[in-house]
C-alpha cells in the first residue's frame, strides 16, 4: 500500500452543534471553534489544503485536459456512447469556448482557491496561529507558501492574464492587473522565498515546493516570459535549470515507463508531484475519460471506464513519431484489446457491439468518432484491481523538463550544439533498440516541424491552411513527444507561435485572442470590478 504523506490530508474544524430530543427547537450550542479560536498544532496539516487543491487541477473538465485538448495532440470527440456534453469538449478542439464553459469557471475557482488559502496561511503563521514544529522556521514555512501562491498565480497569468491580484486576506473585490505585472509578482515571490526553502529531497518534502521545485517553476516562468511580458529571459531560465541540474538530486530514469507508474514517489526524475491515492487522495482518473469500457476485463479493474470513452490521440500528431521512438507505445494505447488473460478479445458495445476491440489510429475529424477509433492513452500506469481514481501520482515537472528547458534556451541563445546534447541525452532511453537514431545535431532541431498540419475532413486533410515553417519546429516536436499527456502542450504551441496559426484535424484557427481564455461570466456578475478580456466582451 501506498505510503499517504501527512500532508495530503486536510484539516476540518468543525463547530458542533446539538439539540435535544425535545419540543423546544432552539438551538443549543455545545462547542463551538472559530478560525480566531483555534490554534493549528501541525504546521504540515494546516498547509495541507493548498497542496491539496491542486489535485482538483488534474480533470478533464479543468486544467488539466485544458492544456492538452486545445492544443495538438489530444482530442474529445463525441461518440455513440456519448462525450458530446454540451459541447463543451469539441469547443475546446474547436477554440470556440465561451466564459460559458466549465473548464473556465473550475479553472478559475481552483487557482484562486490555492491563492485565497496561501494567503491565509502566511497571515497565521505571522501572527502566531500555526505551531511549528522543531527544524521548521517560520521564515521556512511562510517562503514555502509563497511559492505555492506563486504557482497559482502562474496558473491564473498563463491562462487568463490579466487577473485580480490579491496578496493578502482583503475582503475587498478587486479589478484585473495587468498580465505583465503578475508575472513580475510572480518572479519576485519566488526570488525571495527560494533562499529560504529547504535544498533536501525526501519523503517529508515529496510533493511540496523545496528549492529545486521552486527553481523549476521559475524556470517555467522565465521560459514563457515574453509572451507574459513581451520580454524573453533565455539566460535567466537556463540558470534556474542549471541549478537544478548541479543540486545532483535528480536523474533521468532508464525506463520510459518509471516515472508514471503506481506508487511512483520514489522516482529519481519527479521534481514536483501532485500526490494521489485511490483511497485517501483520489481524483486522478484520466482512462476513465480516454478509456474504452471494455478495458475494464484487460485490467482487473474495480470501476469501468465511461462509456466508449473520448480522450484520444490526434491521427497527425501520431505520424510525426519516428516508429523507433519507445515513446510511441508507452505513451499510446494501440490495436487489438485483449482481456488480462491476453488472448480473450475485447468487444465493441456501440458501433463495433460484438465485434473484436482494435484501436486504430485514424479519426475521421475531432467532433465524432467510432468507438474504438483513436489511439488511447497509455502513459500513466493502472495497476489490476485498479479503482476509478489511480494510485499515481502526477509529475508535473521532472528532471527531463528541466533537461527540455535547458536545451530550448540553449538553442535560442545561439548554442546549438550544447542543446542537441541535452536533446540527445533525453532521447537516448527511447531508442534502446536503435540507439543510433537517439542522436540529433543542432541542425535538425532547427528545422521544420514534422507536423504535417492542416484541416480534415472524413480522414484526409481537405485545406493545409497556415503552412509557414515552424521555427525550431523540430525542438518543438521534441516537446511534443517527451510530454504528451503532461499538460504542456498549449503553453509550448504559444510559446512556438503556432497555437492560433496553424489548423489540426477540426480545427481552424480562431483569433489570436484565444492564446488566453475568457473570465467566467459567473466571476463577472459577482465583481463589478471585473472586466471581460478583449474579444470575449
Amino acid at each position: 500500500m501506498k505510503f499517504i504523506k501527512p500532508y495530503l490530508f486536510t484539516v476540518s474544524l468543525l463547530g458542533l452543534t446539538l439539540s435535544a430530543c425535545n419540543n423546544d427547537l432552539e438551538e443549543k450550542i455545545y462547542s463551538e471553534v472559530t478560525e480566531e479560536s483555534y490554534a493549528y498544532t501541525d504546521a504540515y496539516k494546516a498547509m495541507s489544503i493548498v497542496y491539496a487543491n491542486m489535485r482538483s487541477l488534474i480533470s478533464h473538465t479543468s486544467y488539466y485536459m485544458a492544456q492538452e485538448s486545445t492544443a495538438d495532440g489530444i482530442v474529445m470527440p463525441a461518440n455513440a456512447s456519448g462525450w458530446d456534453d454540451g459541447g463543451i469538449y469539441k469547443r475546446m478542439h474547436l477554440h470556440t469556448w465561451n466564459s460559458e464553459n466549465p473548464q473556465m469557471n473550475n479553472m478559475w475557482n481552483h487557482f484562486y482557491a490555492g491563492v485565497i488559502n496561501s494567503n491565509r496561511i502566511i497571515d497565521q503563521v505571522r501572527i502566531g496561529k500555526i505551531t511549528l514544529p522543531t527544524g521548521l522556521t517560520k521564515e521556512a514555512l511562510v517562503a514555502e507558501v509563497r511559492a505555492t501562491r506563486a504557482f497559482f498565480y502562474w496558473m491564473l497569468c498563463d491562462n487568463f492574464g490579466d487577473v485580480p491580484l490579491v496578496a493578502d486576506r482583503s475582503d475587498e473585490l478587486k479589478g484585473k492587473t495587468a498580465r505583465k505585472d503578475i508575472y513580475q509578482f510572480i518572479v519576485k515571490e519566488l526570488i525571495e522565498a527560494i533562499p529560504a526553502l529547504s535544498e533536501d529531497r525526501n519523503q517529508l518534502l515529496y510533493g511540496r515546493f523545496n528549492k529545486w521545485a521552486a527553481k523549476t517553476l521559475l524556470a517555467n516562468v522565465y521560459l514563457n516570459a515574453e509572451v507574459y511580458s513581451g520580454e524573453a529571459k533565455w539566460q535567466e531560465c537556463l540558470t534556474q535549470c542549471n541549478d537544478v541540474i548541479a543540486s545532483g538530486k535528480y536523474q533521468l530514469e532508464t525506463s520510459l515507463r518509471a516515472p508514471f507508474v503506481t506508487n511512483n514517489q520514489n522516482s529519481p526524475e519527479i521534481v514536483f508531484a501532485i500526490p494521489f491515492d485511490e483511497n485517501q487522495a483520489g481524483g486522478f482518473n484520466v482512462e476513465m475519460f480516454s478509456w474504452h469500457a471494455s478495458l475494464k476485463t484487460k485490467f482487473g479493474m474495480l470501476d469501468t471506464p465511461w462509456g466508449a470513452g473520448s480522450a484520444k490521440g490526434v491521427p497527425q500528431f501520431i505520424d510525426t513519431y519516428d516508429p523507433a521512438d519507445g515513446r510511441l507505445a508507452a505513451t499510446w494505447m494501440i490495436g487489438p484489446q485483449f482481456a488480462a488473460d491476453g488472448v480473450t478479445p475485447l468487444k465493441g458495445s456501440y458501433d463495433q457491439a460484438g465485434k473484436n476491440i482494435v484501436l486504430t489510429k485514424e479519426i475521421p475529424d475531432g467532433l465524432y468518432t467510432g468507438e474504438a477509433e483513436g489511439y488511447r492513452m497509455n502513459k500513466f500506469e493502472v495497476k489490476q484491481g485498479a479503482l476509478a481514481s489511480l494510485s499515481t501520482d502526477f509529475p508535473f515537472f521532472r528532471y527531463s523538463q528541466v533537461l527540455m528547458m535547458q536545451a530550448e534556451c540553449l538553442l535560442r541563445t545561439g548554442k546549438g550544439t550544447d542543446a542537441a546534447a541535452v536533446v540527445t541525452q533525453v532521447r537516448t532511453r527511447a531508442f534502446t533498440a536503435t540507439p543510433a537514431k537517439a542522436t540529433v545535431a543542432a541542425a535538425d532541431l532547427e528545422k521544420n516541424s514534422s507536423y504535417q498540419y492542416g484541416y480534415v475532413e472524413n480522414y484526409k486533410v481537405i485545406d493545409p491552411g497556415n503552412n509557414t515553417a515552424v521555427k525550431y519546429g523540430r525542438m518543438l516536436d521534441e516537446l511534443g513527444w517527451e510530454f504528451a499527456w503532461e499538460g504542456f502542450r498549449r503553453r509550448d504551441m504559444i510559446r512556438f507561435g503556432i497555437y492560433s496559426t496553424k489548423s489540426w484535424l477540426s480545427h481552424k484557427p480562431n483569433g489570436t485572442y484565444r492564446a488566453v481564455f475568457p473570465l467566467p461570466q459567473i466571476a463577472i456578475n459577482s465583481n463589478a470590478k471585473l472586466v471581460q478580456n478583449p474579444a470575449y466582451q
